[in-house]
């Protein structure tokens, strides 16, 4: 959503002042829980016409990752206020999984007063330096005057590539203080025209490559390039694999889509262009080709600002700037060869033979069921709208495989922070965002522990999702690894067959234990139809743990 026009004068305590300037970028839900040292911005939330919508939570986690899931879903900056001292530091993961995810979100902590700062007040803490290696900037303000402009400037900075979290806290008795000011200008948006002679270079290399291939990550959907992306792709005919929010440029069943031939691709490319995303673990760290003989690939980074571009090799090329002019610019300009054709088809046959390989998994009938069986039901009851969100390790590698999106921008997970307990928060944010799609939260029985609390937060503000436990009682991404390095595990056991399904319907939404693969198809439908949050608990073979290669270390 776009600022709307300037609010012209702000006037009233500190509260109002930040409030006002949030609508003004378009906010128009603030997730807290409550808190004394934050009263004034509720005051502020209250009255003001439009309202602003007051969401509360469980636990302040929940409210920073409900508002960072708005930021991936709307591409535009959620908002969390957090009350001081425990309120701010329960947050912290949220405000980590935002910096590494490059998602948009401002978070506004409470602070003991300035007045008797010093004295022992109850949660007095200097919070700045906590949040400062993980946000754009952190920072206190301390005049009730200069509240409106550095909430203005927060959500600029916040809403700029490259994207992330910004934090301020204010003192109490300045949040209470009265004040009338000028309300904060709007400065023209920086200038993130591409480097031509670098889009040139990126170009050249596509077109000397005889097996080229293209990644498409988060930051293609968060810089509005999706459908640069997609075009470049099918005007050139290169292969293309996505991760995280870039799942869905090319929908599930595209023919240059070859994600389910990653080794394959990944091991003979002779040239990678990694567009939005960071070279990290999940694409094994921008090292590729070398398979059965074949030289190491060149690589070319394309990211949506220079401090995203890697350090840490050698690269044959790179681009800065707006996404969607780089990515035009080489469509324009590039000219692949001959050769990339039998390369495509090289790859789309392994993609279509993995894919009916996994036939005999999505259909098992196997006792204790195989999570994959989940899956190959789930994927006959998704609409192409549907929002489908992975909180969980094992479980949600099995999706990570299974599940294609139709769209872009529709799956979220944690991104390569890893933090556990984003469920219940990117539900909120996903049913707000989307309140006429499908969905489907997906929770390791691990991960349920860290925020299913939070389904009474759904319950209360009326917000219907879809959740699938897979419940193999272990810690599934722990259980096997250490196996493996020791020959014996410790601490990766959890009860079996625990009953979350009764922890949802006792906080007032419905669910269902299921341990036969016949019901799971009947248990997602009644799910779907019920109009509530519905926990669809599924006893899956703890034996059967997703197979990896790297445990991203």
């Amino acid at each position: 959503m776009s600022p709307s026009p300037s609010p012209g004068r702000l006037r009233g305590h500190g509260g109002t002042h930040a409030v006002d300037v949030a609508l003004h970028h378009g906010v128009d839900t603030m997730f807290t829980l409550s808190g004394g040292h934050v009263f004034p911005l509720y005051d502020g939330a209250v009255k003001p016409e439009p309202r602003m919508r007051l969401l509360d939570v469980r636990h302040e986690q929940t409210a920073v990752f409900a508002a960072e899931g708005i930021g991936k879903l709307t591409r535009r900056a959620g908002w969390a206020v957090l009350t001081a001292g425990p309120g701010v530091t329960n947050g912290v993961s949220g405000v980590t999984t935002a910096h590494f995810n490059g998602s948009p979100l401002v978070v506004l902590g409470g602070r003991a007063p300035d007045g008797r700062w010093g004295q022992g007040l109850l949660q007095e803490l200097d919070q700045p330096p906590l949040l400062a290696p993980v946000t754009k900037s952190a920072r206190t303000v301390h005049e009730t005057a200069g509240i409106g402009a550095a909430v203005h400037e927060a959500f600029v900075l916040a809403n700029t590539a490259h994207r992330g979290p910004v934090f301020l806290d204010i003192p109490m008795d300045r949040l209470y203080d009265q004040a009338e000011v000028e309300a904060p200008a709007s400065a023209p948006a920086p200038d993130r025209t591409p480097d031509p002679d670098a889009v040139a270079a990126a170009a050249r290399l596509i077109g000397e490559a005889e097996r080229p291939l293209f990644v498409f990550g988060s930051d293609v959907w968060l810089d509005h390039a999706e459908q640069a992306a997609l075009e470049v792709a099918e005007e050139l005919g290169v292969p293309v694999i996505t991760n995280g929010q870039g799942r869905g440029v090319l929908p599930g069943g595209h023919p240059l889509l070859v994600t389910r031939a990653r080794g394959l691709a990944f091991g003979q490319a002779d040239l990678v262009v990694v567009v939005g995303t960071p070279l990290d673990f999940r694409i094994g760290h921008g090292l590729f080709g070398g398979r059965d003989g074949a030289p190491l690939a060149k690589v070319v980074h394309i990211a949506d600002s220079p401090g995203q571009i890697a350090a840490h090799l050698t690269l044959a090329a790179s681009v800065a700037g707006d996404l969607s002019t780089i990515l035009r610019g080489l469509g324009d300009t590039a000219a692949p060869g001959a050769s990339v054709k039998a390369w495509r088809t090289q790859l789309a046959e392994a993609n279509a033979a993995a894919v009916a390989a996994d036939a005999e998994a999505l259909d098992s009938d196997a006792d204790p069921i195989h999570p994959a069986r989940v899956y190959g039901e789930l994927n006959r009851l998704l609409a192409d709208d549907a929002v489908v969100i992975g909180d969980g390790g094992d479980f949600v590698s099995y999706a990570g495989k299974y599940v294609e999106p139709a769209r872009p921008g529709n799956w979220l997970d944690p991104g390569p922070f890893g933090c556990l307990g984003t469920g219940m928060g990117y539900s909120i944010a996903a049913r707000l965002a989307r309140p006429s799609s499908q969905v489907v939260t997906l929770l390791g029985d691990g991960a349920a522990g860290f925020s299913l609390m939070d389904v009474d937060t759904l319950v209360r503000h009326g917000l219907p999702v879809v959740m699938v436990c897979g419940n193999n009682g272990i810690w599934g991404l722990e259980k096997a690894p250490m196996q493996m390095i020791y020959g014996y595990d410790v601490i990766a056991e959890l009860a079996p067959q625990t009953r979350y399904d009764e922890v949802v319907r006792a906080l007032g939404g419905g669910g269902e234990l299921v341990t036969d693969p016949r019901e799971i198809g009947p248990a997602l439908r009644r799910a779907f139809d019920s109009g509530v949050p519905y926990l669809v608990n599924i006893a899956t073979d703890p034996d059967n743990v997703y197979p990896r290669k790297t445990m991203g270390v």
